[in-house]
């Protein structure tokens, strides 16, 4: 209980009592680094000192903490003093406090030195300190403060070492920053300081700052600020040394970095330090852990790495959380996903490509896969499985309808009837069910390679290489089912006014319900994170979908327009209607297999019309199967998201956890080591609270630091006077406005004829290319499902761009070329070149250049070129 006590008398695990500062600071004093002489007026003495008062108000010290506080100075010697703020939750790994609280320089005299103490105490609520904490979701209640006093060093060079590049995040480079006089010029960005770089070998690379401003100490206590010319006169009248206050000695900074280094190695952690430099010495006068720091670069990824990463990207629009890490992702998509792969002897596939630090997620680096013995048999056992399991069929297979009976089973049950060890085995039991649709991608994966194969080699050899995807797009699947039962509930809403203010109509709420039934499951951000809710969990999200949709023209009517849903028997049971052959049923003309099938050699070839028909019709099936096992895989995904916030919401009225969410920071198996909720109570309670508090401030201190360099998934291309350039995925080229959509709550945004320009996208966010001109995406290729339906939709589509989302602006007009891969300003006097584009139903802005096929619906804006082909509804414009 000591009010008063020397820095050597903390180290590291003294925060409670010495604050982050005095914490840090004692421990490298017992180190034997050259830290000035101090003390710390501790949290003991503060608690009285607030104790019934408010503590906004700077309350005085005791008596018998300024008699402590007199004395300890004394001791020091007297003279100037730093005095510097050391709260309970600063200088904490996750949470930095930087600036938050004051700091006092050239302090002199004991009624100095307790005004500057009171003012230090003051200063841990103020309205930033206190916002800051908020932020970071620090309980006020809390928080205590200490106060550290150390010997004032007058500086001639003073500044700021980080022990790993802040930018890049190489932990082989240390770099400085340092200017004349006092510290403070550089921490308060005050000056353009010197910029030092240290590289594994010791070298230096050195941009010389500005110095505009120079903070000494002033004579009889506190700083002043020179301009940086008056402090160059005054260091000449003084007959001062040329050098004085200049660039730092090689010596120097050389010595300065292996200080760094080792306070780096002893923390364990990449370390923030403020350092002065006077008499030919120098001092450490803070260290605290770096924050928000990259991950360090990934150097060259090879191209399997690259595609892989790609693919995760696309899939992780945010952090995962620890939940994720313990469920989802080890057992569904990507838990499949390396299964297939295992199954055919590839081996690391999607292994530890989420690396962790504190226990929370903080970087993705993706495996290079390896060959193992099994695959040298490999291509048998695909030519085996192919043979034997017909894509066309597989919804038929018994493994997938004991699945769906399974899945309604687990629906059906009452999770909050449970009793608490009951309950706890429902994230298992959920988990488990996704086992047989894996199989069933082992299995019938082969034939969807190998028809997919075979048909690309016949249009190779045909020389109609470019109808290949296309010749894909007729393929009916869940998804298609998805967007067009979309836009029934979007003419529901249309006719009955659901989306006026007020309740919505009975016919539109059982219009919405139905749907949520039967498509709820699909993910709102990524099919391989629980975390995120459903379309179930979230209606809002389907409900600015269908404003998207209802602010268009109605959809047309046609063939399966008014398709019956399934009844209550048949539900998620048929997820492909069977067609000729068993090919999921077209219900649009079949043009692209048309002008195939007008193929010289296949004219006159009634067999071969027949056996091209039916290979184009396989290779849809196993499209299809892809896309429809997908839908089904995610079945489970609502049962164990819904069982996990149930373990939250309990864990919550027992007082352990604030929100039920919170439980997203705990690990499953940590969850089932709770025997009983009911008697959670003292050390294991706090244990659990601390370890969620913990994680959640350093997801918090990540939120802004990328899991991966993009450029090193997307390397640079040659752009031209290309904003942007990416993989191209098809389309021809459209122009209009931007809209940068960064998530599914922001659905409702986009407006007819918009740039659609997000960072990811899924099959939820496929019903925006309806009304998207074309879509531009920060990650995914030409493969992903955001393109293959681009493409049907007949959008421009440019994916894996890297920094779309950063580099373009809302309402900003740009030419997107799905072709090239290209996006290009096409503001007036721009230069945006023309090209071919693909007009579509009720798309407003600007269609550039050459437009082919069928436009169907009302075009509104300006038609500049050629229109060609035919034209159903109403131009407006100019032709």
């Amino acid at each position: 209980m000591e009010l008063v006590a020397p820095l050597n008398a903390f180290g590291r695990a003294d925060l409670a009592v010495a604050g982050g500062k005095g914490a840090n600071l004692g421990e490298l004093v017992r180190n034997g680094f050259p830290v000035p002489g101090g003390f710390v007026v501790t949290t003991h003495a503060y608690e009285p000192a607030v104790q019934g008062r408010d503590p906004r108000a700077c309350p005085e010290p005791s008596e018998d903490v300024r008699q402590a506080i007199i004395g300890a100075y004394a001791r020091l010697g007297g003279g100037p003093v730093a005095v510097r703020s050391s709260a309970t939750a600063e200088d904490l790994p996750g949470a930095a406090f930087a600036g938050q609280q004051d700091t006092y320089l050239n302090v002199v005299g004991e009624r100095a030195l307790l005004d500057a103490v009171r003012r230090c105490w003051g200063s841990l609520w103020t309205e930033r300190a206190v916002a800051y904490r908020a932020r970071l979701g620090i309980d006020d209640a809390g928080v205590r403060i200490a106060v550290v006093v150390q010997s004032m060093v007058e500086a001639e060079v003073a500044g700021v070492m980080f022990t790993a590049d802040p930018v890049t995040g190489d932990r082989a480079h240390l770099v400085i920053d340092a200017s004349s006089g006092l510290g403070e010029a550089v921490v308060s960005g005050l000056v353009t300081p010197d910029h030092y770089v240290l590289d594994g070998r010791g070298r230096i690379a050195f941009t010389p700052g500005r110095r505009e401003v120079v903070i000494r100490a002033a004579a009889g206590g506190g700083v002043v600020r020179e301009r940086g010319e008056q402090a160059r006169a005054r260091r000449q009248a003084g007959g001062e040394a040329g050098e004085r206050g200049g660039r730092l000695p090689d010596d120097v900074v050389a010595e300065l970095g292996r200080l760094g280094r080792e306070v780096a190695a002893h923390f364990g952690r990449p370390q923030d330090i403020e350092w002065a430099y006077a008499g030919g010495r120098l001092h450490l006068l803070q260290a605290r852990p770096m924050t928000a720091l990259p991950p360090p670069p990934v150097g060259t990824l090879n191209p399997i790495q690259r595609r892989l990463a790609t693919v995760l990207l696309e899939y992780l629009p945010e952090r995962p959380y620890p939940i994720d890490m313990s469920t989802w992702i080890p057992y569904g998509p990507v838990g499949l996903m390396r299964n297939v792969l295992s199954s055919f002897g590839v081996r690391r596939a999607f292994e530890n490509f989420l690396q962790e630090e504190d226990e929370v997620v903080y970087r993705l680096l993706p495996s290079a896969p390896k060959p193992g013995p099994k695959a040298l048999v490999a291509p048998f056992l695909v030519a085996a499985k192919a043979a034997r399991y017909d894509p066309a069929r597989w919804t038929g297979d018994r493994r997938f309808r004991d699945y769906l009976a399974a899945i309604e089973a687990l629906r059906a049950r009452d999770l909050r009837a449970m009793p608490w060890a009951e309950l706890l085995r429902v994230p298992r039991q959920a988990l488990a069910l996704v086992s047989p649709v894996a199989d069933l991608r082992v299995d019938y994966l082969p034939g969807t390679g190998l028809a997919l194969l075979r048909l690309l080699v016949a249009v190779r050899l045909l020389g109609r290489r470019e109808l290949f995807a296309e010749l894909l797009h007729g393929a009916r699947t869940r998804t298609t089912d998805t967007n067009r039962a979309l836009e029934r509930l979007a003419e529901v809403a249309r006719r009955t006014g659901a989306l006026e203010p007020g309740p919505p109509p009975a016919e539109f709420a059982d219009a919405l319900a139905a749907f949520l039934d039967e498509y709820g499951h699909r993910e709102t951000a990524s099919p391989i994170l629980v975390t995120p809710p459903t379309w179930e969990d979230a209606p809002e999200v389907v409900l600015d979908l269908v404003k998207v949709l209802a602010a268009g023209s109605p959809a047309p009517e046609g063939p399966g327009a008014a398709e019956a849903r399934p009844g209550p028997g048949e539900r998620r049971a048929a997820e492909v209607r069977p067609g000729p052959q068993g090919s999921p049923a077209r219900e649009e003309p079949d043009g692209a297999l048309e002008r195939l099938l007008a193929h010289p050699l296949l004219r006159r070839s009634k067999g071969g019309r027949a056996r091209i028909t039916r290979w184009v019709e396989a290779a849809r099936a196993g499209v299809a199967f892809r896309e429809d096992s997908h839908f089904s895989f995610m079945m489970p995904q609502p049962v164990l998201r819904r069982s996990l916030l149930e373990l939250g919401r309990r864990l919550r009225d027992a007082g352990v956890l604030t929100a039920p969410e919170d439980v997203f920071h705990l690990r499953l198996e940590e969850l089932e080591e709770i025997g009983d909720v009911a008697t959670l109570r003292g050390a294991e309670a706090e244990r659990l609270r601390e370890t969620v508090g913990r994680r959640a401030l350093k997801r918090e201190e990540l939120s802004g630091v990328r899991l991966i360099d993009p450029a090193a998934v997307f390397p640079p291309a040659e752009t031209g006077d290309a904003l942007l350039t990416g993989a191209p995925a098809g389309g021809g080229t459209a122009t209009g406005p931007v809209k940068v959509i960064a998530k599914p709550a922001e659905f409702g945004r986009l407006a007819p004829g918009d740039v659609l320009v997000c960072p990811y996208t899924n099959p939820s966010w496929t019903p925006l290319f309806q009304h998207a001109a074309a879509v531009v995406v920060d990650t995914g290729g030409a493969a992903s499902h955001a393109a293959i339906v681009a493409r049907e939709y007949g959008i421009p589509a440019v994916m894996g761009t890297g920094t779309g989302t950063s580099v373009l602006a809302d309402g900003q007009l740009v030419t997107v070329n799905g072709d090239a891969g290209t996006v290009r300003d096409a503001a007036p006097g721009a230069g945006a070149a023309p090209g071919a584009g693909a007009g579509r139903a009720a798309r407003a802005g600007t269609v550039t250049g050459t437009v082919t096929g069928t436009v169907t619906g009302t075009v509104t804006g300006t038609v500049t070129g050629t229109v060609t082909g035919t034209v159903t509804g109403t131009v407006t414009g100019a032709s």
